[in-house]
């Protein structure tokens, strides 16, 4: 695992974007596609706004989601919506994307939304984390009733997690789909989640899911931090 300080948000911004867009070229050239799996919320809009315009052979990549909340597209909340709104445009608008949630349907029964995306299931190769203040990363929160399944799981794929404190259900990849992809990287901003983040990195535990990511799968593994 490395470890990237940045004085500012927008230098992490900045070098993220650079990083994910040479590790999605890697991966073209190596088999011709690439599989993209990024988070939502509003920490990765700035690195969005800069990989949209790198130089990528986006009509070679997939984008898709590690999480989305159980609601429709166009909703507020919507990964999906934010993803095609920062990141969907100019160059990256080549791109094929795999929305979690595809419809109202989808958002009303995110088990049978589940149950299509495990059926027609491609790896992502590369995966872009954030991590919350609680220690969660992707959806797999420490108080969501299916977080054993999450993390124990071995095949990877897609489950629907319900975190109590959180307004929506989830669909979010999977510990054994995280620790599939060939590189991930980890943004991390501000010094409350850096005490979460050295938290993690010295003991492995569910109480913070994202220390079994961190403890699991070290190569191939980048942590950016500002």
């Amino acid at each position: 695992m490395r470890c990237f300080e940045h004085a500012s948000a927008a230098d992490q911004a900045e070098s993220l974007a650079i990083s994910v867009g040479n590790a999605l070229e890697l991966v073209i050239g190596a088999k011709g596609w690439a599989v993209l799996a990024v988070s939502g919320g509003r920490s990765p809009v700035a690195m969005f706004e800069r990989l949209r315009h790198r130089h990528v052979r986006w009509e070679s990549v997939t984008v898709t989601l590690v999480d989305e909340r159980a609601v429709p597209p166009g909703h507020a909340d919507s990964n999906g919506t934010l993803v095609r709104q920062h990141l969907l445009r100019e160059d990256a608008g080549r791109a094929h994307f795999e929305p979690l949630v595809a419809d109202a349907a989808d958002a009303a029964d995110p088990a049978a939304a589940v149950a299509r995306l495990n059926a027609a299931y491609r790896q992502p190769d590369v995966v872009v984390l954030g991590m919350g203040e609680d220690g969660h990363t992707a959806s797999l929160f420490a108080d969501a009733p299916e977080l054993q399944a999450g993390l124990s799981e071995p095949r990877p794929g897609f489950l629907v997690t319900h975190p109590v404190q959180a307004p929506h259900a989830r669909i979010t990849l999977n510990l054994a789909a995280l620790l599939a992809a060939e590189r991930i990287f980890l943004a991390v901003s501000g010094p409350a989640k850096a005490a979460v983040l050295a938290r993690a990195r010295q003991q492995a535990t569910p109480a913070l899911p994202v220390s079994l990511v961190l403890a699991r799968r070290r190569p191939g593994l980048d942590v950016f931090q500002a």
